[in-house]
């Protein structure tokens, strides 16, 4: 795959991924690891439920969410026992997005992860899908922020931390709340919609949100970016 080079597009200077279903095809896992923790916890739902209600939203967000419409707090180890659900089938179910390997390896501007799951989730899921030591040590977490997507917060710290202004980021999401948050934080976003979690309506979900293009196959990518800072050079 031919190299591009930053120096093309000057007004991109930061690529931020999300990392389940962006990265690692993984949000089937977790809705399946959330559904069973939280059906044996007195809350019935389903993978596809979670997916609907949840998808890009933290734990903690989404914590919150069941706890009031339960009027009850959830266990104190919830989340343990969560991450441990998650992990069981990481070991054997977990895999790439198709072509993301390559593709990342092709982008040459700085590159980072901004993800609503746990630092030992992000880290865990990278490496089960080899891609920890291209992307480590750029890799934040909503636990460091007060809000989780959609709000802002976790972009525009992603941004600091990287020493890059909001504007001249470009940001991979999957979902709603990522492409809600990333709008937000006053970043482009491209969303992505080749996980196998997504239905035939996803990519028009993500356009409706604010999502700048939508693609399903990662070796569009370099293609896209270097489109929207070539773009942005123009007005």
């Amino acid at each position: 795959m031919k190299k591009t080079h930053p120096s093309k597009v000057r007004a991109v200077d930061l690529i931020i991924f999300d990392c389940d279903g962006v990265l690692v095809d993984s949000e089937v896992i977790s809705s399946r690891a959330h559904a069973e923790t939280l059906t044996r916890h007195g809350y019935p739902i389903t993978p596809d439920q979670v997916l609907q209600r949840f998808l890009g939203v933290s734990d903690r967000e989404a914590r919150l969410a069941v706890e009031a419409e339960l009027g009850r707090r959830l266990p104190d180890d919830f989340d343990v026992q969560m991450k441990h659900a998650e992990l069981r089938l990481y070991e054997d179910h977990l895999r790439l997005i198709p072509h993301v390997a390559e593709t990342v390896a092709t982008l040459t501007w700085p590159k980072c992860v901004a993800s609503s799951g746990t630092p030992e989730k992000i880290r865990h899921g990278l490496t089960c899908a080899g891609l920890y030591e291209r992307l480590a040590p750029h890799l934040f977490s909503a636990v460091q922020v007060k809000r989780g997507k959609p709000a802002p917060d976790l972009f525009l710290f992603a941004a600091e931390q990287m020493k890059v202004r909001p504007e001249r980021c470009i940001v991979i999401e999957d979902s709603v709340a990522g492409i809600t948050g990333a709008c937000a934080a006053g970043m482009r976003v491209l969303g992505f919609h080749g996980g196998s979690h997504c239905t035939v309506e996803h990519a028009a979900r993500l356009k409706s949100a604010g999502a700048h293009a939508t693609f399903d196959d990662m070796r569009q990518l370099p293609a896209l970016i270097e489109r929207i800072g070539t773009e942005t050079l123009a007005d």
